[in-house]
């Protein structure tokens, strides 16, 4: 899981940085890296990302299987503290599709 964890870390900042390379701005891409965190609940680990202030919740992830969802299955935000379960947008252990300002739309 932590290896996965790490791949998406990268992932996620490596769109970031694709958008603002171009502006040589990459203390901007330091400063998100070092803002992506991930915090671990119950039954999902929490992925947020900061900017500047303002904290915002990138997307869940499934810590385990469900009725529903399996491990490590990547979950749109509905709020703060709860993820969409209407379907998951990837998995961290396969190939998934994400970008920087969240898991991809269905």
């Amino acid at each position: 899981m932590e290896t996965a964890l790490n791949n998406l870390h990268k992932a996620i900042t490596d769109d970031f940085a694709n958008r603002y390379w171009e502006r040589e701005d990459r203390n901007r891409v330091v400063e998100f890296a070092e803002g992506l965190t991930f915090e671990e609940g119950r039954k999902y680990i929490k992925v947020v990302k900061t900017l500047g202030t303002q904290q915002m919740v990138w997307g869940f992830i499934m810590k385990d299987d469900d009725q529903k969802f399996k491990k490590g299955d990547i979950l749109k935000a509905a709020s703060w503290a709860s993820p969409a379960r209407n379907k998951a947008r990837g998995n961290i252990f396969e190939d998934y599709h994400i970008q920087w300002t969240g898991p991809n739309y269905l």
